[in-house]
């Protein structure tokens, strides 16, 4: 199931390429719609009817793939915190962040997808391997770059849990020890950055309601007046081109 899973962070270029190969695999005289069990193998790989299982469940599953093994958690967390910090509350709006993680996610997972297509993906069009041979071969780079972003108290964590000996070298961890401990670390800095980014306009808050309780204006509620503060001071520092600027550099 984990080797399985591994070929799922391929993502709608890998999809495409696999129906096309199973497209061009299928019987020339076929008509109509027809069901085969057994046969239809193509030089030891998976039957056709198989491969189309298996096609179906990685199109369910891949939206919790990309979450779990590319740096879309860190990236979307992050944009969360900012927008709580600066108060705006929805705006932007969900989708606006949710796609902007995304396209940031294709961005910094292209050289990892590369990687995998031109190791795995390619090999396996052309008939040189099987598909459990690209699942090996996809795995490879996928698990260097999880593995540069995992811390090792992480990986010693779930190592115990599973009752597992350590190995000798981290590349022969398997995937369901390295995916959960790359969760675990990205998690953790996405919220030290969001952290960071809440320290100025916390400060802001702080001014902000000191001030009014000062005067004497406790009726009025402090974020009506920090709000336009913290939008001009982040509108000033070019916040957006900062804030994205350090979060893609963090994974050069």
């Amino acid at each position: 199931m984990v080797r399985a899973a591994i070929l799922l962070v391929l993502v709608a270029v890998v999809i495409t390429l696999v129906s096309v190969h199973m497209v061009q695999a299928a019987d020339k005289d076929f008509s109509g719609v027809q069901i085969r069990f057994g046969g239809g193998t193509n030089k030891d790989g998976l039957s056709t009817p198989i491969q189309i299982m298996l096609l179906m469940t990685i199109l369910s599953v891949i939206p919790a793939i990309l979450v779990s093994v590319t740096s879309f958690t860190r990236l979307i967390i992050v944009a969360h915190f900012l927008r709580q910090a600066i108060g705006t509350q929805t705006m932007p709006p969900n989708q606006v962040l949710i796609g902007l993680a995304l396209f940031l996610t294709y961005f910094i997972m292209q050289p990892v997808g590369g990687q995998i297509n031109q190791q795995a993906i390619q090999p396996m069009l052309s008939g040189k391997i099987t598909e459990m041979q690209a699942l090996d071969l996809a795995s490879v780079p996928l698990r260097q770059f999880m593995l540069r972003y995992t811390r090792e108290k992480d990986l010693a964590l779930f190592l115990s849990i599973a009752k597992e000996p350590k190995p000798r070298d981290r590349r022969d961890l398997p995937m369901s020890i390295v995916i959960p401990s790359f969760m675990i670390s990205e998690l953790k800095t996405a919220f030290q950055i969001g952290f960071a980014i809440y320290v100025p306009f916390m400060v802001i808050d702080m001014v902000v309601a000191s001030i009014l309780l000062s005067l004497g204006m406790m009726q009025l509620p402090p974020v009506m007046i920090s709000t336009p503060f913290k939008l001009l001071l982040f509108v000033m520092v070019d916040g957006w081109n900062l804030v994205i600027g350090s979060l893609v550099k963090s994974f050069y």
